[in-house]
């Protein structure tokens, strides 16, 4: 059975598809948004995190570590080699204080299956189900049906949150074992996706067509960011673009903008790219879901 790497499979979750869900973290993204929260999700190799404020600086972590790459003084939380470090996990079995986390442990769908199947009852009760979220899901087609085979022969309802930014076969591949689709639309300018997520949009624009036409049940979503897609011009052409994708599409909800990944990116070595940017105020976001209401798109904002 194929295996993949998963960052965290998160219970008890309300904002990722309809009822209470587990939300299963895949690893590895080829968009680098700027407000990404799950920068851990983004690389496709196993990495190691270290929360620096939770570390008592034992010297436990740079004792087994096989690369060498836990550089230690007594007086200061130890530094990670980027280069040296495999993603090997070994420091964080070792670290008694939870201050190292590995990012990224290979798992099959049987062994996910396993681990949420403990949520069904939840599930039935409130009518939620498993969701495949990451980085992109589609990048691991494979396992996403795997998982989802199983999770139907169970009557588990299954979703999968996707940027659609990946080949067309994987979303292809997935949609037969998919009940519902949450679809990110980032921005509607090509060039500006490319510069605030590394990728142009014209591959995530032509699969969301297939997702629309497919007949699975989709939620498309965009993610809220001041000064990068909350313009007029924007909110335009999303409407223009969900009308054309026919009559099942006119619904999108608003997911304001946030820093709660902030301290991931610090636990990466990371910069965070949108230090300076604010949540939206509430009277802007009620004021663009007014925008998508009054042009025939039904609009929700995230809490």
């Amino acid at each position: 059975m194929i295996s993949g790497l998963v960052t965290n499979i998160q219970g008890y979750s309300i904002h990722d598809g309809p009822g209470i869900r587990t939300v299963v973290f895949m690893k590895g993204c080829n968009l680098e948004c700027q407000w990404c929260s799950n920068p851990e999700c983004i690389s496709p190799h196993p990495e190691v995190g270290l929360i620096k404020k939770l570390c008592t600086k034992c010297g436990k972590c740079a004792e087994v570590c096989p690369n060498n790459a836990l550089e230690y003084q007594a007086d200061k939380p130890p530094r990670i080699d980027r280069a040296r470090c495999d993603g090997c996990g070994i420091c964080c079995s070792a670290c008694s204080y939870g201050a190292l986390v590995l990012y990224g442990r290979a798992m099959n769908a049987e062994e996910i299956y396993d681990a949420i199947n403990r949520d069904k009852m939840f599930y039935e009760a409130s009518g939620g189900g498993v969701t495949a979220s990451g980085g992109e899901p589609l990048l691991q087609p494979q396992l996403v049906c795997d998982l989802f085979q199983k999770c139907q022969r169970a009557s588990i309802h299954t979703c999968i949150e996707t940027a659609g930014c990946a080949p067309e076969s994987a979303l292809k591949q997935v949609l037969p074992y998919t009940d519902y689709i949450l679809y990110d639309l980032k921005h509607l300018n090509s060039e500006k996706h490319r510069k605030y997520t590394g990728q142009p949009n014209e591959l995530i624009l032509y699969n969301a067509g297939i997702a629309a036409e497919s007949g699975v049940e989709t939620l498309f979503r965009m993610p809220l960011v001041p000064g990068i897609n909350d313009d007029e011009q924007n909110i335009k052409e999303s409407v223009d673009f969900l009308h054309g994708l026919g009559n099942n599409s006119l619904r999108i909800e608003l997911m304001p903008y946030h820093r709660l990944g902030k301290g991931k990116y610090e636990s990466l070595d990371r910069e965070y790219p949108l230090s300076d940017v604010l949540s939206p105020e509430s009277e802007h976001l009620e004021s663009l879901k007014k925008a998508f209401e009054s042009n025939g798109i039904m609009c929700t904002i995230s809490q």
